[in-house]
């Protein structure tokens, strides 16, 4: 049996990802007869045809479809083998990337493990969920942390598992002693900071107040977990967010857990991507946050 040309391999991966001729070799840098000739040759060797013209576009056969799938396996491990080497995988470094507006006391919690590991080295990076992704799959990230699911499909094989689930609660001012807050009685008529509708937790407390019939009197909506806390803190409104954002002003009593929002939590999600190789500092990280959750339910949502 012949062996496959990988040269010529590249070059029909880069022509199906174009979807057309003259552009594949604009970003290859070759001429359209040359690329034209490399494709011939790997039809000639599979036996088979592996474009079909219409128009000015061109679409893969049956086959070609199937010959492309393998090529994003191939090229992807090698462009993970690449990542590998120049991130130094083997030397204990991780590379995280964290949602921006995700919570502080979240990702500290999650890396408590390896902090004090003076021979792990981090490299913290924040970013919005689509950019993180991105250079996930390019390997240029070990995991990303999200407080939104993916999900994988037929070009893109995420790996998504839960590290935790956290009580979302209303947080305030201290009230006066003896005072008690009900949440339906006393929500409408307190001013409320709220992360913004696109956030998860934002659309399960929107559902539970149509439920009730309750009204609530919203002053500002946030996207950033990090100004939340502050606005918390300093605004003398009632906020909603979950417990560990606000664990440290809770426990130096500068803030009160007014009550725990029925039916509504946040949850924290590890995200990575099928690979060749997972590191083990990566393994073991993601094994404790698992194992502390199931053993400490508590301990992430103080």
């Amino acid at each position: 049996m012949s062996r496959l040309n990988y040269h010529h391999l590249h070059y029909f991966w880069a022509v199906a990802s174009e979807g057309h001729l003259t552009r594949a070799a604009e970003r290859l840098h070759v001429s359209q007869s040359a690329l034209s000739a490399q494709i011939r040759q790997l039809e000639e060797q599979l036996g088979q045809p592996l474009f079909l013209r219409e128009g000015r576009k061109l679409q893969l056969t049956e086959l070609g479809a199937v010959v492309m799938g393998y090529a994003e396996e191939i090229f992807a491990l090698g462009n993970e083998l690449l990542a590998s080497a120049a991130s130094g995988v083997g030397r204990n470094t991780l590379r995280i990337g964290s949602v921006a507006t995700l919570s502080r006391n979240f990702q500290e919690w999650f890396l408590q493990p390896v902090l004090q590991e003076a021979a792990v080295r981090l490299v913290l990076e924040a970013g919005s969920l689509d950019e993180l992704l991105q250079r996930l799959k390019t390997h240029e990230l070990d995991v990303v942390l999200s407080n939104r699911p993916v999900l994988g499909n037929d070009k893109q094989s995420w790996r998504c598992r839960t590290l935790a689930r956290q009580p979302v609660v209303l947080v305030g001012p201290p009230l006066p002693a003896g005072q008690v807050f009900q949440f339906e009685r006393d929500l409408p008529a307190l001013p409320l900071l709220a992360p913004s509708r696109k956030s998860e937790i934002r659309l399960r407390f929107d559902l539970l107040c149509e439920e009730l019939a309750l009204q609530p009197a919203i002053r500002a909506e946030v996207d950033d977990m990090a100004m939340l806390r502050l606005l918390a803190r300093d605004a003398g409104c009632v906020a909603l967010l979950p417990a560990i954002v606000v664990r440290d002003e809770l426990d130096k009593g500068l803030l009160q857990q007014y009550c725990v929002v029925p039916r509504v939590e946040e949850t924290f999600y590890a995200i990575t991507v099928q690979r060749q190789y997972l590191s083990p500092l990566l393994q073991d990280l993601l094994r404790m946050a698992s194992t502390e959750q199931r053993m400490h339910p508590e301990t992430a949502s103080d």
